[in-house]
């Protein structure tokens, strides 16, 4: 029975892992051009809680969710920012009250790639590699079928 529960543990804490790659694989896209260097966990994590607001040649980041409801949002969050879409809401509502309003959210995954394609500065997630050459993958979380590898693991960053 003890040796049972050893392994039961054992398990939930492998399985449980904040460093756990993404359970659902997704890329991080912006608009071609857009960044010249490298993306990191924690600029990413600061952009969609809006604390990074400008790109380094200066543009105004536009970062974009999906529906808090959507699956590939719940990982991308938990993923990126340690929490559901659930648990973030006082934050943004703090936020609110300093002037900062949350990311845009957008209906679908092809509503993300047209506000990239179309928006100066965008950045969002998707679960497919885009073939459109006016957006660019900067991150991937998992793997992304026919994706460039830019790998990232989930490593949640806290408040």
């Amino acid at each position: 029975m003890r040796s049972t529960l050893m392994i039961a543990l054992v398990l939930l804490l492998a399985f449980s892992g904040t460093a756990r790659g993404a359970e659902r694989p997704f890329a991080v896209i912006v608009a071609a051009g857009a960044v010249d260097a490298p993306l990191s966990l924690e600029a990413l994590a600061l952009i969609y809680r809006r604390r990074q607001l400008f790109w380094p040649g200066g543009a105004r980041i536009q970062p974009a969710n999906l529906p808090a409801d959507d699956p590939l949002r719940r990982e991308f969050s938990r993923c990126v920012l340690g929490q559901t879409p659930e648990q973030t809401e006082d934050y943004w509502r703090e936020m609110y009250f300093h002037g900062v309003l949350p990311p845009h959210v957008v209906a679908s995954e092809q509503a993300m790639l047209l506000f990239v394609e179309s928006t100066p500065g965008a950045i969002a997630y998707v679960s497919t590699c885009p073939t459109d050459r006016r957006v660019a993958v900067v991150m991937t979380f998992g793997n992304v079928p026919n994706c460039p590898s830019h790998p990232a693991t989930c490593a949640p960053l806290q408040d």
